[in-house]
């Protein structure tokens, strides 16, 4: 039989036990960390295909992308999931002709259906229809007047760039803002695919088909943003 104090208890334990849910822990946790790059020494490690000339640089601990159109810096390491990539980046709002405040974006785990195993074999130009014949995943995080942050998986189709409803983000704290460092994490374990913006899981997906191995990209348009702290991850079970 429930008593007065039962059912209080059981009414306090409700909450609590939603709260035990939300907060549950990931079922990765970091292992070895495979790659880093203290932006020292150049663009040793990148590849860049620009849709205009560009400004970029790597030195001092910070690689920068000036850019008045479409830009995609290209790590070439072929990364092997799991993985989680993380790094921390800057829309630079300083006056500058490109400080536009807008589209942090990534792809990751992406290959190149002309040529799968070789992502450099078919080289693009930057134009964003270009990256069409990948099979990726993308996120492209706005800000300013694009006031939307959204995850995509990409097909390998031209003109085909398939995002579910919910993946589609007008939330103000999904958005930059100006000359704030943001802390990135991009997480393929297994089928389980997800974003993180300074701690906060803006995206999840499980993908029955997931992509599992490809390459990395860091990715603007009309934009200058700034990176620090590059590092690549092995990930195991939590």
């Amino acid at each position: 039989m429930l008593t007065r104090r039962s059912l209080a208890l059981s009414a306090l334990a409700l909450p609590l036990a939603n709260a035990a849910r939300a907060q549950a822990p990931e079922p990765w946790r970091k292992a070895d960390r495979l790659y880093t790059d203290d932006f020292t020494r150049d663009l040793a490690d990148w590849t860049i295909e620009a849709e205009q000339p560009a400004k970029v640089s790597a030195r001092n601990g910070i690689l920068e992308l000036d850019a008045p159109a479409g830009i995609t810096a290209w790590f070439k390491p072929r990364l092997q999931g799991p993985v989680l990539i993380e790094y921390q980046a800057l829309a630079v709002y300083e006056g500058g002709r490109n400080d536009r405040i807008s589209d942090l974006n990534a792809f990751w785990m992406a290959t190149d259906v002309r040529s799968p195993g070789d992502l450099f074999a078919s080289p693009r130009s930057g134009a964003f229809a270009g990256y069409d014949l990948l099979k990726t995943y993308y996120v492209g995080q706005g800000g300013n007047y694009n006031s939307s942050t959204r995850l995509r998986r990409y097909v390998g189709r031209p003109g085909d760039r398939p995002m579910l409803p919910q993946h589609d983000l007008k939330d103000a704290r999904a958005l930059l803002q100006p000359n704030r460092w943001v802390h990135v994490q991009l997480v393929a374990y297994g089928d389980l695919i997800q974003y993180w913006a300074d701690g906060r899981k803006l995206f999840e997906l499980r993908d029955p088909d997931a992509y599992t191995a490809g390459w990395f990209g860091l990715r603007t348009t009309w934009s200058r943003l700034r990176f620090k702290d590059f590092a690549v991850w092995k990930l195991a079970a939590a």
